[in-house]
C-alpha cells in the first residue's frame, strides 16, 4: 500500500514539475535588444516586440533601423533655422553667430551685443554701439588714433595728419614726399574719393541683423525666410510678430483662437508654422516631432527649447569661474591664473618667469608671488631691492663712526682706539696683543697639459653672497684697512693694527669671458687639493705664478641679464657669463734698497708681476682650468653653463639640491663641502647669512666657556652676552641696566646710548628711545630734536614710521620721497627712468613701477628701429589718476615736436589692453607728472618688426575681436605668453625654438583661430 501512494506521489511531482517548466518557457525567451544581438545601427534604438525586435533611427539620424545616417540640418531648407551660420554635429546641430552677436533664446536668431555696456568698448572718450559692431569717438578737440581707440589732441597748424584738416575718414598717414594718404579700418573700402571709406560686409556684418550682401552701393540687409526686414533696414523681426504689430489686438487675438483650433482639428504638420516647434519639426506617423540644438532642452510642451545652463552642472566642467551664454557657456580664470588650451583647465601664471619681476629673489606660488631681498637690502616700489643705510638709524648702533656700504655697514674707531668683538663698541688699543694675521688668500698657477692651470686658495675670511639671479661673489681676505685717519675695515673684522695700515698696497680690477652659458660655481669633482699638495712636492710641477694677495673679489654675472638692462636688448648680444675680480696686492717692502730701488721702484715691479700674473689667469679660466679652494672644500666654474644647475644635479657654493631646485643653507648652517649637504652650526659658532661654506666663531673674552648652543643664527644666540637694556665691561654676563637717561637697544654692549638733551628714561634699564621723557609727544613723519626739544619733519629722502623716535631712515638705494614727512618705506620712490631703447625688443616703463610714480618727474625715451623695421607696442594696461586734470600724461610721437606726428597719447587709467603700431618709423616717448595724485604707472613692451609684415599685423591690431573675450585681453597682459611672441615677430626664425606642442599649450583655441585666419588671409595671393 505504502509502495501505492509513493508512486502516485511521485507521478504528481512530475506533472506539477513539468506544468511549472511549461508556463515558465516564455519567460526565458531570448531578448535580443537586451543582450545586444540585435541588427540595429549604433545610432538605432532597438524596440521589443511580441516575439521580435524593430530598429528605429535616432532623432537626428535617417534610415530603416539597420542602416543610419546623420541628417545634415544644415542642407536642409533655410539653412537648419540659424539666420547667421549653422554648425552640423552628429544626430543635432548648433547655431552660431558673427562676431559682435550673441544667440538668441530660440538658440536660431542672433542679437547685436552692445560692447559699449563693458568698459566703454575700450574707448578712451566715447562708445557708439552699432549693429554688429561699435565705434568709438572723440570729443571736440580731438581725433581717433590708428588703434581706433584713443584719442589725440588736434593741431590747428603743423605736419599733415596732425592737421585737424588732414581730410581722412579713418587712418591718415604722411607720405615719403610729404603729402597725405588715407587708410580704412579693417571691413571698409576706401572710397573714390581717396578719403571717405565705405562699410562691407566684413566689418559688423555690414550693420546688417541677418544676412549682409555687398553691392556697389553699400551692404544691402536682408533677413531669414522666418523673418522681415524693418523700416530701419538693418533689424529683423518675426514674421508673426510683425503681423501682430500691424493689426488690431482684439483681431489677432481671435485669429490666433481660430489657428489653434484648426490646429487642433487638422493633424499638426511641420509645413504650417514648423508644427509649433521652436526649433527643428520632423513629421512622423504619430505627428510632428520636435528638437532642439545642442545647449538647449525641449520643455514638458513638447514645442518649446530652453537654454542650458551648463554652469549649475559641475560648474561647467569650468575648473575656476563658469559663465552661462545662450547656447553654450564660458570658463575664466582667477587673477593669476591663465586658460589652456583645453579652454576648461586653469595654470597658475608663473610671475618669477619673467625676469623683470623682482630685482632679487621671486618666489612664484598660485595667483600670486612674492619678491625677497638680500641681507643688507629692503624692498621699495612693490619689487625693487635697495641697499639699507644703516647708519642712518641710531648711527648704525656704533659707538664712534660708522660707514655705510653696499648690503651692510661698517663701525670704525678714532685712532687710539679698536674695535670690540661687538663690532659696534670701541676700546683702547694700548696694551692689547697683536692679532695674528690670517692666512692671506693665494694664487698659485703651473703648467700643466699644455696650458695654465691656476688655482686660488683661501684658508679663511671667505663669504660668499648672492645677488640677482645666475650671478654670485666671492670674497677671500680683507681688504684696504686700518686708514691712518680712522680704523675701520670693509668687513667688519678687527684691524690687524697700525703698522699693517702703513704697509703700500696695489689695487687692480680686471674682467675675464668665462663661458657662454651662466654663471655656476659647483663643488669639483676632481682631486684637486691633491693635485695642488703634488704640485708643491713634486719638482716636475714648476709654478709659473705664486702670489700671496691680501684681498681679493670674483663676481660672476651672467652677461645676458646685465646686458638686458630696464631699456631693452641691442642686436648682436650673447648670453655669456663674465667674471669681474678685484685684487689688492701689499707691496714687499724688504725689496726695498736706498742704492738701487726706492718704494716706487718696488711698487711698479708689483705692478708688472701683477699684470702678468693676470694674463696667465685668464689663460686659465678661457681653458677652463681655474679652480677655487676654500672652506675645505674644491670649487671650479662649471664646464657646461649651458645647462641649469638643476638639471646637473650640482649647485653653486653653499646650495643644495632638494628636489629639482637648489636651495641655499639656511642661517645657522654651513654648506659641508665632505658630507655634501647643509649641517648645523657647532656649539661655539654661529652664521647670520644663507648659503655660506662655514661658521663663524662666537666672540667671547679668552678662558670663557664655550657656548653650548647649536645652529647659532647670529651673535646674540651664542648666549652669555649682556641682554638688551643692560651692559657690562666686555659686553658679556654680569651685566649692569643702564642708568636712568640712557638706553641700549642691542646685546652684548660694553656701554649705553644717552637720551640727549638731559632727558631722563622712566626706569632703569631703558631699551628704546622711547622710553626718554621727551617734551612732546612726535608722531611719525618727524623726529625729536634733543637741542631744540621740537618735532621736526623728516627732510626729504628719509621717513619715520614710529612715534616718538629720534631719527629718520634714510630712504634704501638712489631712492628720496616726493615731499618731507614721509611715514613709509613705500614713499620712497626711484625716480631714473628714460633713454635710448633697443632696437629689437624693450619696455618702457615709469619710474618706481610696480610702485607709485614719482612727483614731478619727466622722463624721455626714444626708439629708433634699423631699417625696414616697424614698431608695434601693446599697452597691456596704465594707470594715470585723473583727478589732476590730465597733470600725469604719457605721449608717443614721431620728436620731440608738439605738431609731429602722434601715435598715442593717454591722461587717464585703462585697464583694457590696447596694441597698435607706430605711426612713424621712430619714436619720441614722454611721461611727466605733476605734484598732485600718483599712480602706479604703466609697463609697456614694444618689438620692431620686419615691415614686410606691416599689412597683416596691422589686420591683427585694429580688429575689435582681439580685444572682445576676457581671454583674450589675458593674453595681452601675460609677460610671458607677450615675450613669445615679440620673440618671433622680431625674429622669426625663432619660432623654430618652440616645439608643436608648447605653440598649442600656450593659447587658447579661440586665439589661434582668430590669429589663423588672418595669417591665412595675408598668405592668400
Amino acid at each position: 500500500m505504502g509502495a501505492i501512494w509513493a508512486a502516485r506521489d511521485f507521478c504528481l511531482f512530475l506533472l506539477l514539475l513539468n506544468s511549472r517548466q511549461s508556463a515558465a518557457l516564455p519567460e526565458i525567451q531570448a531578448d535580443p535588444c537586451a543582450e545586444g544581438s540585435d541588427g540595429c545601427h549604433i545610432d538605432a534604438i532597438c524596440q521589443t516586440t511580441q516575439g521580435s525586435y524593430k530598429c528605429t533611427c535616432k532623432a537626428g539620424f535617417k534610415g530603416d533601423g539597420k542602416h543610419c545616417e546623420d541628417i545634415d540640418e544644415c542642407d536642409l531648407e533655410y539653412n537648419g533655422g540659424c539666420v547667421h551660420e549653422c554648425n552640423n554635429i552628429p544626430g543635432n546641430y548648433r547655431c552660431t553667430c558673427y562676431d559682435g552677436f550673441n544667440l538668441a533664446h530660440d538658440g536660431h536668431n542672433c542679437l547685436d551685443v552692445d560692447e559699449c555696456k563693458f568698459n566703454n568698448g575700450g574707448c578712451q572718450h566715447t562708445c557708439v554701439n552699432t549693429m554688429g559692431s561699435y565705434e568709438c569717438r572723440c570729443k571736440e578737440g580731438f581725433f581717433l588714433s590708428n588703434n581706433q581707440h584713443t584719442c589725440i589732441h588736434r593741431s590747428v597748424e603743423g605736419l599733415n595728419c596732425m592737421n585737424k584738416e588732414h581730410g581722412c575718414a579713418h587712418i591718415c598717414k604722411e607720405t615719403p614726399k610729404g603729402g597725405v594718404a588715407c587708410e580704412c579700418r579693417p571691413g571698409f573700402e576706401l572710397a573714390r574719393n581717396q578719403r571717405d571709406c565705405v562699410l562691407t560686409c566684413n566689418h559688423g556684418n555690414g550693420g546688417c541683423q541677418h544676412t549682409c550682401e555687398d553691392t556697389e552701393n553699400g551692404p544691402i540687409c536682408r533677413c531669414h525666410v522666418r523673418y522681415t526686414l524693418q523700416p530701419d533696414k538693418r533689424s529683423c523681426v518675426e514674421r508673426d510678430e510683425a503681423t501682430t504689430e500691424s493689426s488690431d489686438h482684439n483681431a489677432t487675438a481671435f485669429a490666433e483662437v481660430d489657428k489653434r483650433v484648426k490646429r487642433r482639428l487638422l493633424m499638426e504638420t511641420c509645413a504650417v508654422n514648423n508644427g509649433g516647434c521652436d526649433c527643428t519639426c520632423k513629421d512622423t506617423s504619430t505627428g510632428v516631432r520636435c528638437s532642439c540644438p545642442v545647449g538647449f532642452t525641449l520643455q514638458p510642451d513638447g514645442k518649446t527649447c530652453k537654454d542650458i545652463d551648463e554652469c549649475e552642472h559641475h560648474n561647467g566642467g569650468c575648473e575656476h569661474f563658469c559663465r552661462n551664454t545662450i547656447g553654450s557657456f564660458e570658463c575664466s580664470c582667477r587673477k593669476g591664473f591663465k586658460l589652456l588650451t583645453d579652454e576648461r583647465s586653469c595654470q597658475d601664471i608663473d610671475e618669477c618667469f619673467f625676469e623683470r619681476t623682482c630685482d632679487h629673489t621671486c618666489v612664484n606660488s598660485p595667483g600670486g608671488f612674492q619678491c625677497l631681498c638680500n641681507k643688507g637690502y629692503t624692498m621699495y616700489g612693490l619689487a625693487h631691492c635697495g641697499d639699507i643705510n644703516e647708519c642712518s638709524v641710531n648711527n648704525g648702533g656704533c659707538e664712534q663712526g660708522c660707514e655705510n656700504t653696499m648690503g651692510g655697514f661698517e663701525c670704525f674707531c678714532r685712532p687710539g682706539y679698536k674695535l670690540h668683538w661687538n663690532r659696534k663698541d670701541c676700546v683702547e688699543a694700548e696694551g692689547l696683543p697683536p692679532a695674528k694675521p690670517p692666512t692671506k688668500p693665494t694664487l698659485n698657477c703651473s703648467k700643466q697639459e699644455g696650458g695654465d692651470r691656476c688655482f686660488l686658495t683661501c684658508q679663511s675670511q671667505v663669504h660668499i653672497s648672492s645677488g640677482t639671479e645666475d650671478s654670485y661673489t666671492v670674497t677671500c681676505g680683507m681688504p684696504l684697512s686700518c686708514l691712518a685717519d680712522a680704523q675701520k675695515n670693509n668687513s667688519g673684522l678687527n684691524c690687524l693694527g697700525r703698522e699693517m695700515a702703513a704697509v703700500p698696497r696695489i689695487k687692480t680690477t680686471a674682467t675675464f669671458k668665462s663661458g657662454t652659458g651662466k654663471c655656476n660655481l659647483k663643488r669639483s669633482q676632481e682631486k684637486l687639493r691633491e693635485g695642488l699638495n703634488l704640485a708643491h712636492s713634486d719638482s716636475r710641477f714648476l709654478f709659473t705664478e705664486n702670489v700671496q694677495f691680501s684681498y681679493v673679489s670674483l663676481h660672476c654675472s651672467s652677461s645676458g641679464q646685465r646686458m638686458r638692462s630696464r631699456h631693452g636688448r641691442k642686436a648682436g648680444e650673447e648670453d655669456g657669463s663674465s667674471i669681474t675680480a678685484e685684487f689688492e696686492l701689499d707691496v714687499n717692502l724688504e725689496e726695498v734698497t736706498a742704492e738701487s730701488c726706492d718704494l716706487n721702484c718696488v711698487r711698479r715691479r708689483s705692478e708688472k708681476r701683477l699684470r702678468k700674473t693676470i694674463r696667465t689667469l685668464r689663460k686659465s679660466i678661457n681653458r677652463e682650468q681655474f679652480h677655487l679652494h676654500f672652506a675645505g672644500a674644491d670649487y671650479e666654474l662649471s664646464k657646461n653653463l649651458g645647462q641649469p644647475a638643476e638639471a646637473q644635479g650640482h649647485c653653486v657654493a653653499g646650495q643644495v639640491l632638494v628636489g629639482r631646485k637648489c636651495v641655499s643653507c639656511s642661517v645657522g648652517t654651513y654648506y659641508d663641502g665632505d658630507q655634501g649637504r647643509c649641517v648645523l652650526c657647532p656649539a661655539g659658532t654661529y652664521q647670520d647669512e644663507e648659503g655660506q661654506m662655514s661658521c663663524e666663531v662666537c666672540p667671547g673674552p679668552q678662558g670663557r666657556e664655550v657656548s653650548k648652543v647649536v645652529g647659532a643664527r647670529n651673535m646674540s644666540e651664542c648666549g652669555g652676552q649682556c641682554s638688551p637694556g643692560q651692559y657690562s665691561h666686555d659686553g658679556f654676563t654680569p651685566c649692569l641696566l643702564c642708568p636712568l637717561g640712557t638706553y641700549q637697544p642691542e646685546v652684548g654692549r660694553t656701554s649705553c646710548f644717552p637720551c640727549g638733551g638731559n632727558l631722563v628714561t622712566k626706569r632703569s634699564g631703558a631699551f628704546s628711545f622711547q622710553e626718554c621723557e621727551t617734551k612732546v609727544q612726535c608722531s611719525p613723519g618727524h623726529y625729536y630734536n634733543t637741542s631744540t626739544h621740537r618735532c621736526i619733519r623728516c627732510p626729504t629722502g628719509t621717513y619715520q614710521g614710529e612715534f616718538g623716535q629720534n631719527y629718520c631712515v634714510a630712504c634704501p638705494g638712489n631712492t628720496t620721497t616726493d615731499f618731507d614727512g614721509s611715514t613709509n618705506i613705500m614713499q620712497c620712490k626711484n625716480r631714473q627712468c628714460g633713454g635710448e631703447l633697443g632696437d629689437f625688443t624693450g619696455y618702457i616703463e615709469s619710474p618706481n613701477y610696480p610702485g607709485n610714480y614719482p612727483a614731478n618727474v619727466e622722463c624721455t625715451w626714444t626708439i629708433n628701429p634699423p631699417p625696414k623695421r616697424r614698431i608695434l607696442i601693446v599697452v597691456p594696461e596704465i594707470y594715470l589718476p585723473i583727478e589732476d586734470e590730465c597733470g600725469d600724461y604719457l605721449v608717443m610721437r614721431k620728436s620731440s615736436l608738439p605738431n609731429s606726428v602722434t601715435t598715442y597719447e593717454t591722461c587717464q587709467t585703462y585697464e583694457r589692453p590696447i596694441a597698435f603700431t607706430s605711426r612713424s618709423k621712430r619714436l619720441w616717448i614722454q611721461f611727466r607728472s605733476n605734484e598732485g595724485n600718483s599712480g602706479k604707472g604703466f609697463q609697456v613692451p614694444y618689438v620692431t618688426y620686419d615691415e614686410d609684415y606691416q599689412e597683416l599685423i596691422e589686420d591683427i591690431v585694429r580688429d575689435g575681436r582681439l580685444y572682445a573675450s576676457e581671454n583674450h585681453q589675458e593674453i595681452l597682459k601675460d609677460k610671458k605668453l607677450m615675450k613669445a611672441l615679440f620673440d618671433v615677430l622680431a625674429h622669426p626664425q625663432n619660432f623654430f625654438n618652440y616645439t608643436a606642442q608648447e605653440s598649442r599649450e600656450m593659447f587658447p583655441k579661440s586665439f589661434i583661430r582668430f590669429l589663423r585666419s588672418k595669417v591665412l588671409r595675408f598668405l592668400r595671393p
